[in-house]
């Protein structure tokens, strides 16, 4: 008889971390409670995702040695917030943070600055708050995103209550959260139930890599739903009675230079399902990733691989076995375009709410402009719900029309502008950026501190063209994984290292298309010179109405080469 020699494929480190771990405690409550420690080991700190942190460095002091720092990120369904949870957090980013709060590209707060000593007691006044940090990171599903813009009918309300309820489904179920933040003392791994803990959803070892989920409301595509891993686009009667969702699945933004089987995708539309199958259906989505995902390899480990190496047909399949349904066909929907809305608007109650532009997410005070301490005022004492959104935007919801004079003379004081011209020009309210330098770890070049003065410098090379006032969507990110999703601009700046950037054009207004990459490597002072001869060629050439993006498509990709217009 012949030896069976096939052998299991290898998995990665991460894989036989996780399940020699599957609390995700390892000894970070050991670590968190000796005070010669400056910071979590290696694998400490893998393990330190699945609780919403991020081990980082202060990347600007490298060259005196590494002063150790944390990132700590919330988990906020939908990007809803109290005002008192509001208020913690504001107090809470003061004292333990950098006195900044960073608005995410997944509806949460993120606390950059916290030295280990701060990381405790800032993890459990956030969920003394009542929000969350578990599954803000790590190989499990990140925060649930529903449109941010207060409801004008139920249907907005109804959306949310789903989001909320998969939120809740798909979270993590591990006894070490409580124990090591809470309680603040190791878990106790004697006793039989933690012992031989397995999450009743992930299983030992989680999912391969991280999973995004978001709920959309058509014709606005504020949550670049073809971007995330698992989307259910609603789809309503003329009424605004919803009828069910559209299911996507296999979007992802993340890729790595030099790498091109690696790559940004849309997400497949698999069929319509009925709304009360939400929480199955994200189930066995979360189902299919954890079993065929791949697990040797972790750059092909997200849900988009197994949909294109697998095909969405086969998906389909899967689907109607694991969550017990018979998908239909898909319903009619179209996407429009994306955005916030700023300025004062009416809700559907008669109340009021106000869309503020945070420039690159950071909610911070400087020199004329003191965002962060007039927010905080405005909320102690107007007491307005707030939201965040996907474009690193907030909302001020509910606010009673007698005071809407009060609170913008109060913000006026502070330097922040509520009438949405006001507070930046249409190029700077569509341009987004990821943190990159100085804190995150991955960063090849600058994002969120140079963006704005390139903006600046767009914004005067446009009006010198007659284009000035144009709306571009304009996104940056320091390395290719794409948090700020530059994959889908019309103009997508991604860092390749310092100073460098590669460039990606031809996304649309209603994020429904891939861009391109045009140039793989600029210098950052010459970025302009890179787009001034196409900006001449769209003033003289562009049809009545049509964006940047939309002529590069038409004029310019056909004229690209093969090699060119990968992916």
């Amino acid at each position: 008889m012949t030896a069976d020699t096939t052998a299991a494929p290898a998995r990665t480190h991460n894989e036989l971390l996780k399940e020699s771990n599957p609390t995700l405690a390892g000894t970070i409550a050991e670590t968190l409670a000796d005070p010669q420690a400056e910071c979590l080991s290696d694998d400490d700190a893998q393990l330190l995702k699945a609780h919403g942190s991020y081990q980082q460095d202060d990347r600007d002091l490298r060259k005196t040695g590494k002063k150790y720092i944390f990132m700590v990120r919330c988990r906020i369904p939908g990007g809803v917030v109290t005002p008192a949870q509001y208020l913690a957090c504001d107090e809470l980013a003061t004292r333990y943070g950098n006195n900044t709060l960073r608005v995410t590209s997944r509806q949460s707060f993120q606390f950059h600055g916290v030295v280990k000593g701060g990381l405790r007691p800032l993890v459990k006044g956030i969920n003394d708050s009542l929000l969350s940090t578990l599954a803000a990171c790590g190989d499990n599903t990140r925060n649930v995103l529903a449109p941010p813009t207060p409801a004008m009918n139920g249907l907005g309300t109804l959306v949310h209550k789903h989001a909320r309820q998969v939120a809740a489904a798909v979270a993590p179920c591990t006894p070490a959260y409580h124990a090591i933040w809470i309680d603040g003392q190791p878990l106790d791994l004697g006793i039989p139930e933690n012992r031989d803990f397995v999450d009743p959803l992930y299983g030992k070892t989680y999912l391969p890599r991280k999973f995004k989920f978001a709920f959309v409301i058509p014709p606005l595509n504020d949550m670049d739903i073809f971007t995330n891993c698992c989307g259910f686009i609603a789809i309503a009667d003329g009424q605004g009675k919803l009828l069910g969702y559209n299911l996507t699945a296999g979007g992802g933004m993340g890729r790595s230079h030099g790498n091109k089987d690696t790559f940004p995708r849309l997400a497949d539309v698999i069929g319509f399902l009925p709304p009360e199958k939400v929480v199955d259906v994200a189930k066995a989505v979360i189902g299919i990733h954890r079993d065929f995902g791949d697990r040797g390899n972790r750059k092909h480990a997200r849900l988009k691989y197994v949909l294109e190496d697998r095909g969405p047909e086969w998906f389909r399949g899967e689907m109607q076995q694991r969550a017990g349904l018979e998908f239909e066909e898909a319903r009619a929907f179209k996407f429009e375009k994306q955005g916030d809305a700023f300025g004062w608007n009416r809700q559907a109650d008669g109340r009021l709410f106000l869309g503020l532009f945070v420039e690159t997410g950071r909610i911070k005070d400087k020199d004329g402009w003191k965002l962060k301490t007039a927010l905080r005022q405005v909320v102690e004492r107007y007491q307005p719900e707030v939201r965040l959104t996907p474009a690193n935007n907030m909302i001020l919801a509910n606010i009673a029309p007698a005071q809407r004079d009060e609170i913008t003379k109060l913000l006026a004081a502070h330097g922040v502008e509520t009438e949405p011209e006001r507070q930046g020009s249409l190029l700077r309210r569509a341009s987004m950026a990821c943190v990159a330098l100085p804190t995150c770890g991955l960063a090849l070049a600058e994002a969120e501190r140079y963006l704005p003065s390139l903006i600046t410098r767009l914004e005067a090379l446009l009006a010198e063209l007659g284009l000035g006032g144009q709306e571009i969507t304009i996104r940056m990110t320091g390395c290719p994984n794409g948090c700020a999703r530059p994959y889908m601009a019309e103009i997508g700046l991604v860092g390749k290292a310092p100073g460098r950037y590669q460039i990606w054009l031809g996304g649309n207004e209603a994020c429904t298309r891939l861009a391109r990459v045009y140039v793989e490597m600029v210098k950052d002072p010459d970025i302009t010179t890179e787009l001034r001869p196409l900006f001449e060629r769209y003033a003289r050439e562009r049809r009545p109405a049509e964006r940047f993006g939309d002529w590069v498509a038409r004029a310019l990709w056909p004229q690209q080469s093969e090699a060119t217009n990968w992916p």
